[in-house]
């Protein structure tokens, strides 16, 4: 399903070039470059939405986040220490590891790094969504589709553009600007910034700040060079930094604890935190708004922050031969660094905190051929080479007495905290010898220092052939050999404060049981071949109308895991060897996961009507994964990743447009999907839910669903563009944006489960027709709808508190903002 109406009706804004009486109703085609050369749209045999670059910056959409409004079946959400981007189902969970499942390329260079979804948009001439996997063209791992992002070009002419966007509620403030043109007779140059502040739609009660806070800004300097007639040259530098400073989190749900171990049953984590009537057990530091555990955009936190470095470097070499024939190489380097403070427990009280930090490069050389188009044989082929190095780092922080506090009164409960037991010498009721304890004493100032090394060398080859059979039949045979070897390493310690190790004793008995977490150094090494084939048919059923079939297999390399905080070793936790009862805990983790595999079968239909003046879309899919690379929250601290052996999605797709009169345009897009987990045996358990697998420890979640599945979404888009004077016009449009209900945790709890809703995005302008400036009013979300995108259980609140506890991110509230552009 496709958004082409985005940018084909040129609404909202109104500087599109109104329609002549010559092409009155009249559909504009869109041109994309999805296979490697220049096509319309409608004769792309992929079930592919593009938006262009005007859209976006009129509408607000300043990051791959804004986008999932416009496309339905992809999903795009920050979550708790990563991004998850999900196309009919299939994504990637939170884990440093993993590489997306989705793959983003900017320009032709590999994004495959979850935090680089983060990044701000910058001067886009379009963006192009590919659905199903997409391995034969779009190299590396883009088993569930692919997002194409591809940055305007130096103009022939001289251009410029600035644009300023304010919103008050929010704060937010954006500058864009663009200078274009020659330089010589041979070489062109453009040069974009954009800076973005965000002032927080979220208030933190504690701090007293909103967030979460934006500094962005990004600059790109692209360089064309008109070496011959025949060869050109084009060189992009990209400097980007986008700091946040708070967090879209807040706690949405927080029941009542079902543990008496501080005799504090019946009351929620909340109550447990704030409770004053036994100051010896538990004294917290904090006020009144750890009470705030319910949805309303507000939240309590001792803080949380993420700065982010990118730089980018592509140079892209295109020679044509007499022939017709392209060859082109593309030889890119990216690189990007970011620390983050995770305030991961989601309450004022100072229970513990996370640092993470990651260190990423990547250098990238791709040569691919390209036959000319129109011949009875067409051809694209080239090799593609890759590496990268990954460095992550992150560092569990344990310096709250609130924490020592509670596991002392804990260590005198019959589980116990220390997983070891020394006889009470006192006796008596817990109020009485609250204190004595000491399990608690035993992580008194700690830390979980971990690092994990991943290095990854990638060679492949990929060949693409059309044959024509006359002038109404095609068929194409396509094919991606792969080779990748991979090394990883991942130790976790436990350390003070300084970073000193500690000494082998009850600080690991009482890691293992509060916070699931023990020490280990593992390393591995995988070599994978891989081959990834494409079976494709086409019938021009009409001159304006096309079908096409497609069988395709997609495989996704294994890897790492860089978040177990547990060795996959079924070896005990060391002893304490000063404990009077030996009572060590077995810990089974993760560390490495195999490939993913997936088979495809689509069936479309892409046809004109109205003679050019009106088009519908409709693609058919059905998906069937195997060992899907899952990545479950452990319920205390840590994530492990793992293989859900079989899952299957299916669906139906639909878009069209429709140019009713010269001014007045809709457009939208219907996705009604089915996923199902056919085996898998080894989920994660909801809060209070016993196992039910047969290792006593997991959930079965076959016969289930997956996390961001609805049963339908899509769009509706209404655009009116006119001429009210001889020189002014106005331009007006609704977006309404609407889903099923959805389950936005990887554990598909009930209880945190989005309720269907209907968004709509609106814009109102008025400007010169000769496009030179506009004044407009932006608005996003004015229904006011309240959308949970993420969700998880709440850190340590069943471990530590016995309390049901979730955490929500969720999207902004209502804004309208007041955006000026001139056009030089």
């Amino acid at each position: 399903m496709s958004n082409r109406s985005i940018s084909a009706l040129c609404w909202p804004f109104i500087v599109c070039a109104l329609p002549s009486a010559v092409d009155a109703a009249m559909l504009e085609e869109v041109v994309v470059t999805a296979q490697h050369r220049t096509q319309s749209l409608q004769d792309v045999p992929v079930s592919v939405s593009a938006i262009g670059g005007d859209k976006m910056m009129e509408a607000g959409i300043n990051r791959m986040e804004d986008l999932q409004a416009y496309v339905p079946n992809l999903t795009v959400t920050e979550s708790g220490i990563s991004t998850d981007i999900y196309i009919r189902g299939i994504g990637t969970g939170m884990n440093q590891g993993f590489e997306q499942s989705v793959g983003m390329y900017v320009d032709g260079i590999y994004y495959g790094r979850a935090q680089l979804a983060r990044a701000p948009f910058l001067d886009l001439a379009r963006v192009e969504v590919l659905r199903g996997p997409q391995n034969i063209l779009h190299g590396k791992n883009s088993i569930a589709g692919a997002v194409n992002l591809i940055t305007a070009d130096a103009t022939e002419y001289f251009e410029g553009l600035l644009s300023t966007l304010f919103e008050p509620n929010f704060d937010e403030k954006v500058y864009d600007l663009m200078l274009s043109g020659p330089l010589t007779d041979t070489v062109g140059v453009r040069f974009s910034a954009r800076l973005r502040e965000y002032g927080g739609f979220m208030e933190d009660l504690f701090q007293n700040i909103d967030g979460p806070q934006y500094d962005q800004q990004t600059y790109r300097l692209k360089m064309n060079w008109q070496a011959t007639d025949a060869t050109k040259v084009a060189l992009k530098v990209e400097l980007g930094s986008f700091d946040s400073l708070g967090r879209q989190g807040e706690i949405i749900n927080d029941e009542p604890s079902t543990s008496d171990v501080f005799l504090f049953t019946g009351r929620t984590e909340s109550e447990i935190l704030d409770d004053t009537q036994f100051p010896g057990v538990v004294n917290v530091d904090t006020d009144e708004s750890v009470r705030n555990n319910y949805q309303d955009y507000k939240s309590a936190t001792n803080g949380n922050y993420s700065n982010n470095d990118t730089t980018n470097l592509t140079l892209n070499l295109t020679n044509i031969t007499e022939d017709g024939h392209e060859f082109t190489a593309i030889t890119g380097y990216l690189h990007y660094e970011y620390n983050d403070l995770c305030d991961c427990d989601a309450t004022p009280a100072k229970l513990f905190k996370l640092e993470l930090a990651e260190d990423y490069s990547q250098f990238s050389q791709e040569l691919r051929w390209v036959s000319p188009a129109g011949e009875d044989i067409e051809y694209i082929g080239g090799i593609y080479l890759q590496r990268n190095e990954l460095d992550f780092r992150d560092k569990l922080i344990q310096d709250s007495d609130v924490v020592v506090q509670l596991l002392n009164a804990a260590d005198y409960t019959e589980a116990g905290a220390r997983g070891d037991i020394d006889p009470n010498p006192l006796g008596g009721s817990l109020e009485e010898i609250a204190g004595v304890g000491d399990a608690g004493n035993a992580v008194e100032n700690i830390t979980a220092p971990r690092q994990f090394l991943s290095t990854s060398n990638i060679f492949s080859a990929f060949l693409q052939a059309t044959f024509h059979f006359g002038d109404d039949w095609r068929m194409t045979l396509g094919g991606r050999e792969t080779f990748e070897k991979k090394t990883g390493r991942r130790k976790l310690d436990l350390a003070d404060l300084d970073g000193n190790s500690l000494p082998i004793g009850e600080v690991d008995t009482v890691s293992a049981i509060s916070f699931s977490a023990e020490r280990h150094d593992l390393r591995g090494s995988r070599t994978e071949n891989s081959f990834s084939p494409l079976l494709n048919f086409q019938w021009d059923y009409s001159p304006d109308g096309m079908a096409y079939f497609t069988a395709t297999k997609g495989v996704k390399a294994g890897g790492f895991d860089a978040r177990s905080n547990m060795s996959p070793s079924d070896e005990p936790t060391p002893a304490n060897p000063n404990a009077l009862i030996t009572n060590q805990r077995v810990l089974v983790g993760t560390f490495e996961y195999e490939e993913e595999e997936a088979s495809s079968l689509e069936l479309g239909l892409k046809t004109g009507l109205l003679d050019g003046a009106a088009e519908i879309n409709l693609a058919a899919f059905y998906t069937q994964y195997e060992n899907l690379q899952i990545s479950i929250f452990d319920g205390t601290l840590g994530f492990n990743v793992g293989n859900a052996k079989e899952a299957v999605t299916m669906g139906i797709e639909m878009d069209g447009r429709w140019q009713l009169t010269d001014y007045l345009s809709l457009g939208g897009a219907l996705a009604v999907m089915e996923f199902e987990f056919t085996d898998f045996e080894n989920g994660q358990c909801q809060q209070d839910q016993a196992p039910t697998s047969a290792n006593g420890v997991n959930c079965d979640y076959t016969g289930m669903s997956n996390q961001y599945v609805a049963d339908w979404s899509g769009t509706f888009l209404v655009g009116y563009v006119r001429p009210i004077s001889q020189t002014l016009g106005i331009g007006m449009g609704l977006d309404f944006v609407f889903t099923d209900k959805y389950n936005p945790s990887s554990n598909l709890d009930p209880r945190v489960e989005q309720n269907g809703f209907i968004k709509v995005n609106g814009r109102l302008g008025i400007g010169a027709i000769d496009k030179h400036w506009e004044l407009a009013l932006v608005g996003k979300n004015l229904t006011d709808e309240v959308i949970i995108v993420y969700a998880a259980d709440t850190p340590l609140s069943k471990t530590i508190f016995g309390a049901t506890s979730h955490t929500g991110f969720l999207e902004p509230p209502r804004s309208i903002a007041m955006q000026f552009t001139y056009r030089m």
